[in-house]
């Protein structure tokens, strides 16, 4: 099928929700993608995030056929081995007690919030089930998790939005503004993504912890984005210093696949009871397989490395001195560049993609890079050629 015929089914049979890039990807292999016509890619994008071993790896491969072969799918009305390894290992790597294991990050977050509200519920009663969360925060599309989302620009059409949420300025100050006797929780990203790649002051996490703990609200982290060795450890908050209640992940953990959940320490770990939470699909053996496979490549070798391949990333873009390219910032394969006055980040990204270098945009007119984790050297090195020579000239 040609680019032509694919986008006009696509308008024809598609609803249209997203405003696509004019790229039909094919295949890939690495990070590396070819387009339907044959041309080919350096990606920094992954999938927003998702492709966490790149394109073609053998060894996830082998496991999702490996798994499919054997089960494809059962109910959580029965055991199954592959979400039983996968938990193991993910909560011993995470230093947390148990999981829930769901199919995405606005379903995991979903499944925190309502454990938060549960916790307090089971201790306290009700009127305790406000959570606050952070200015310019994201944590999903579904109504409750965009009522959580402290950005106005995602709080129109759908009305009525959800009660229970409060919007913090990122200090220990703003947070204490808005806290009253009905808060249950505190929910953040330790790197906000789509407001724009703001890593949080670790000082602020380490006093909101503390914070946290004296008033007996729950720490939720909201590792969706930043989780999975995107930041140069298997989750941020291990380079924070602190142990959240709860955290959720999703996007990177299965390579691919949709598949996502949420962690809780020893204080939660009973909260949730049977017939109180479920999903058809959390802990789907295929989707299980292929996370362990994940797990497994990220060892503390490929996490060091990481962490080296985005100081890199940021030292190289930050010596090229573009006229259209501000301030970069971000941690591990988690890198926004700020884009100054008078330049679109939209604009940017398709010029980057016309030129063969798939980028991301976020909030506050931002580029946004999430490279596979596995990216090599020379595919960097690519990547970022292709960016100084299509963005030299723009604005000088």
């Amino acid at each position: 099928m040609d680019f032509e015929t694919l986008k006009a089914k696509d308008h024809q049979y598609v609803m249209q929700t997203y405003n696509r890039f004019d790229i039909a990807i094919d295949h890939g292999q690495g990070a590396t993608l070819y387009g339907l016509d044959g041309k080919e890619y350096i990606d920094f994008s992954s999938g927003i995030g998702v492709n966490s071993l790149g394109y073609g790896n053998e060894a996830w491969v082998a496991a999702i056929v490996e798994q499919a072969v054997k089960l494809g799918h059962i109910s959580n009305l029965f055991y199954s081995q592959p979400y039983v390894d996968l938990a193991e290992t993910l909560t011993q790597r995470a230093g947390m007690s148990n999981v829930f294991f769901a199919n995405s990050g606005a379903e995991a977050n979903e499944g925190m919030i309502k454990l938060a509200r549960k916790y307090s519920f089971d201790k306290y009663g009700k009127g305790r089930g406000t959570i606050i969360t952070l200015k310019n925060s994201f944590h999903g599309r579904t109504i409750t998790t965009l009522s959580a989302t402290g950005q106005d620009v995602f709080h129109n059409y759908f009305f009525p939005f959800n009660d229970g949420f409060r919007y913090a300025d990122a200090t220990l100050d703003g947070v204490e503004a808005v806290a009253g006797h009905d808060v249950c929780a505190v929910m953040l990203e330790l790197v906000q993504g789509e407001g724009g790649v703001f890593p949080m002051d670790r000082g602020f996490i380490h006093d909101l912890a503390v914070l946290c703990a004296e008033r007996d609200w729950l720490l939720l982290i909201d590792e969706v984005q930043t989780g999975v060795g995107r930041t140069g450890t298997l989750f941020a908050y291990q380079q924070y210093g602190v142990l959240p209640d709860a955290v959720s992940f999703a996007k990177g953990i299965a390579g691919g696949l949709p598949f996502g959940g949420v962690m809780a320490n020893e204080k939660c770990r009973e909260v949730l009871t049977p017939g109180t939470h479920a999903t058809t699909f959390g802990g789907n053996p295929v989707c299980a397989a292929a996370a362990k496979a994940v797990l497994d490549t990220l060892d503390d070798t490929v996490l060091a490395q990481i962490q080296e391949k985005g100081d890199y990333l940021r030292d190289a873009i930050d010596s090229m001195d573009l006229p259209c390219l501000g301030w970069t910032r971000g941690l591990g394969l988690m890198v926004g560049i700020q884009v100054r006055g008078g330049f679109e980040n939209r604009d940017l990204a398709a010029r980057l993609m016309d030129a063969g270098l798939l980028v991301l945009t976020a909030g506050n007119n931002v580029l946004r890079l999430l490279p596979p984790l596995l990216i090599t050297q020379e595919e960097l090195h690519k990547g970022l050629k292709i960016m100084k020579d299509t963005l030299e000239g723009v604005g000088a």
